[in-house]
């Protein structure tokens, strides 16, 4: 973290669907020059300054111009914060500039990645750096893959306390859902698709559960592309979005030293069967494959959408606990907006997370379940 910053947070992006959305809850919460400082970044400062004005910001909200393929631009404003919150993505095609200079500042990086082929190349080429100059950097910190990776933390903590140990199994299992997809969405899932094309490498790191743990290679895992009876919860379907937390949750298990276990074993899938497999708006169906990018639901949308995750944890013995982590939001949207921006002020009020290349959950543990809680509109529940 860059202690002496003129901000704790800079929103980059903020004039796109996601970023626009960040930018509207810090207006809405904190205001701007109170408890948290904050600026809104982007390519352009007038269309920054019409954002600022649509959301309902302070006229003296400070707006900072920076563009992806300016790397002098992304240095001047990497100096200014503590912490970067960017959604300007697909982040391989966009974001590898930025995660350099941070990781090179010691300046904190947070955004909203499922593109697990691009994390890979970022952590092996920047994570010693980060070590180095103190930066901590946050891939995933939208709905991929928050509620899964704290889910299967605030799952383990219950395990401990009713079962006395950590669950070597937990369940991931999408109880309820209703959202919409943007266009930055359908975006980074094209340009995974295209990477794998012209490099068939990467496919070896979509595939594996243990993708982003680099060194480590845990036992096999389900694999969750078939529908199939669960004994715990019913009928139940694959999940479009377990390529990538399945990976997260893995990798926060391996940062934080293995308290789940060298043998844990997990898995998402979607209750109700193949009727309730996709979750989000199947990409292949909408006309020319999907909103564009700055598109996305609407705020009736945004605001009647929601998300209810169940975990089971299941001890050697088969005892086992159930949990829940439910959002008041849209997923995607709603929800994922408030969490990156919750997640970077609990990050840059935490001094005493060293730096590397971090998963929300590892780095934060019971700090961001509790934040969340209180200002994200999520409810961690034991049933």
């Amino acid at each position: 973290m860059n202690p002496n910053a003129e901000f704790d947070l800079i929103v980059y992006g903020a004039t796109g669907y996601t970023g626009r959305l960040v930018a509207e809850h810090l207006a809405q919460r904190y205001g701007v020059g109170g408890e948290v400082k904050w600026a809104m970044a982007g390519r352009s400062a007038g269309k920054l300054a019409e954002v600022r004005d649509e959301i309902g910001a302070p006229k003296d909200t400070p707006l900072v111009v920076a563009d992806a393929s300016d790397p002098a631009s992304l240095k001047a404003m990497v100096g200014r914060a503590k912490a970067i919150i960017s959604t300007v993505g697909p982040y391989q095609l966009y974001g590898s500039d930025l995660v350099a200079a941070c990781a090179a500042a010691g300046t904190d990086y947070l955004d909203l990645c499922g593109e697990p082929n691009w994390m890979r190349r970022m952590i092996d080429q920047h994570d010693a750096a980060a070590k180095a100059s103190g930066a901590r950097i946050l891939f995933s910190c939208g709905f991929d893959s928050i509620p899964f990776e704290v889910g299967v933390y605030f799952c383990q903590e219950t395990a401990k306390a009713k079962l006395g140990g950590p669950a070597p199994r937990v369940k991931g299992r999408v109880r309820g859902m209703r959202g919409g997809l943007s266009g930055g969405t359908a975006a980074s899932g094209a340009a995974t698709m295209a990477a794998i094309q012209k490099d068939p490498s990467q496919l070896a790191v979509m595939m594996s559960p243990f993708g982003l743990t680099p060194g480590f290679e845990g036992p096999a895992q389900p694999q969750g592309t078939t529908a199939e009876e669960d004994p715990d919860v019913g009928p139940v379907g694959p999940f479009m979005m377990a390529v990538i937390n399945v990976k997260n949750v893995h990798r926060s298990n391996l940062l934080m030293g293995h308290p789940y276990g060298r043998d844990f074993v997990y898995d998402e899938m979607v209750m109700g069967g193949p009727a309730g497999s996709v979750g989000f708006t199947d990409l292949g169906s909408l006309p020319g494959g999907g909103p564009k990018p700055g598109e996305g639901p609407t705020k009736e949308e945004r605001e009647t959408g929601f998300f209810d995750v169940l975990f089971v944890g299941i001890a050697a013995d088969g005892r086992k606990v159930r949990v829940s982590v439910k959002g008041d939001k849209d997923p995607g949207y709603g929800s994922t907006s408030k969490m990156l921006a919750e997640t970077g002020i609990a990050l840059v009020r935490a001094p005493d997370v060293a730096g590397g290349i971090w998963t929300p959950g590892a780095a934060l543990q019971g700090r961001l379940v509790e934040r969340l809680a209180q200002h994200a509109g999520f409810t961690f529940t034991v049933e």
